[in-house]
Order: structure tokens, then sequence, then C-alpha cells
């Protein structure tokens, strides 16, 4: 369980192919001092296992599944990503129940200045858009948002100069694919009102 509060820029140290997916390699310092083999941790808002830790260097595999539903797939070497171990009992909850498992990808539409900060519109799956309300939450390459507004065809976020500068999402532009990942407290809701009462 994760809370879409980015910790760490990471830095991709390497991509190697095996069997169909593959090793990512990225140094995350902050993060790998309180990571042991086998935590999960949160990298642009995919939940992977930690299989080596060395110093302020992770390893993960991401198997086809993984990189067929995500945005990881097109991560290279000298990629930054957005990196957040899982959370602790007793730690705050800053930002919403995030659990790591991407629902799908997103494409962004549009960016815009908006006074020192910036405007996001993405495009998301029709199926999606139902768990999605205005000043609901999101999460967008494991960073968690606010809509400011819903769209026919998607939302647009309003990101502060903060999150622009912590995250990955400063350097978003059109056409770039983002992880989407809805509010999981909305999914439980449907699913509880849609099974017919005794």
């Amino acid at each position: 369980m994760f809370t879409g509060i980015v910790r760490e820029l990471g830095a991709v140290h390497s991509v190697t192919d095996v069997g169909g997916g593959v090793r990512l390699e990225l140094d995350a310092p902050q993060t790998a001092n309180a990571v042991v083999v086998g935590d999960s941790v949160s990298v642009n808002g995919v939940c992977l296992t930690a299989v080596v830790v060395a110093g302020a260097r992770l390893a993960f595999d991401a198997v086809p599944e993984t990189l067929g539903r995500s945005s990881l797939g097109r991560v290279r070497a000298g990629s930054a990503v957005n990196v957040e171990p899982a959370l602790r009992v007793g730690e705050p909850l800053g930002g919403h129940y995030v659990q790591g498992h991407v629902d799908a990808v997103g494409t962004v539409v549009s960016v815009a200045a908006e006074g020192d900060g910036s405007r996001i519109a993405i495009d998301a799956p029709g199926e999606l858009l139902r768990y999605c309300v205005e000043k609901g939450s999101i999460t967008v390459e494991g960073v968690s948002l606010t809509i400011a507004r819903l769209t026919e065809t998607g939302f647009e976020i309003a990101l502060i100069p903060h999150t622009l500068e912590a995250t990955t999402l400063g350097a978003l532009g059109p056409g770039d694919p983002v992880n989407l990942e809805v509010d999981v407290l909305a999914k439980y809701v449907e699913r509880l009102l849609s099974r017919p009462t005794a």
C-alpha cells in the first residue's frame, strides 16, 4: 500500500531484457537505505518487488504483464522515475490509498502554464472515467492528485510548483503516456452496490 506521495526521484541506471520482461536497476539512495529484498516499492505508480538492494541501487523485475499494462516499457537508462516506498504502520497518510496496481495508461493531451503551476489535460479510457469525480483522487505516474475538472474524454489536473519540481510530472508533454490508478474506494463501492441483496 502507498499514498501517492513521491519520496524521491530515482535515476534509471539500466534496463536489461530478461525472458520477455526486464530487469530495471535504478539509483534511489533515500529509498534504498530503508528497503530490503522482498519489499514493495512504487516506481512511476507501479508496485514492484525489490530483488536486489546494493548501496544506493535497487533492482526490480518487471514481467510482460506489467510492461503491457503500464508505461514502464518506455523507461530507459537515464530516465527519472517517481519512487515511493511502501507505507509503514504509523506513518501519516498524506495522499490517498494507492495500491500500485495500474488500471490503464492515459495520454497527455495538453500542458499549460497556470500561474506558478501547470494544468495538464489527460485522456483516459472510458471505463476508468466512471470512477472519476471532480475534486476526487487520481494517481498519475504514482503521484496522488486531485481532479480539477472532468472532460468528455478524460480529466485535468492542476499542479503546484513543488509537484512539478519533486516529480517527473514537470517534464510531461503532449502525447506522453502516463500510468493511471483510480481511487480503489470507488471500485469497492461499485462492487458492493452491484451485488444482489439477500
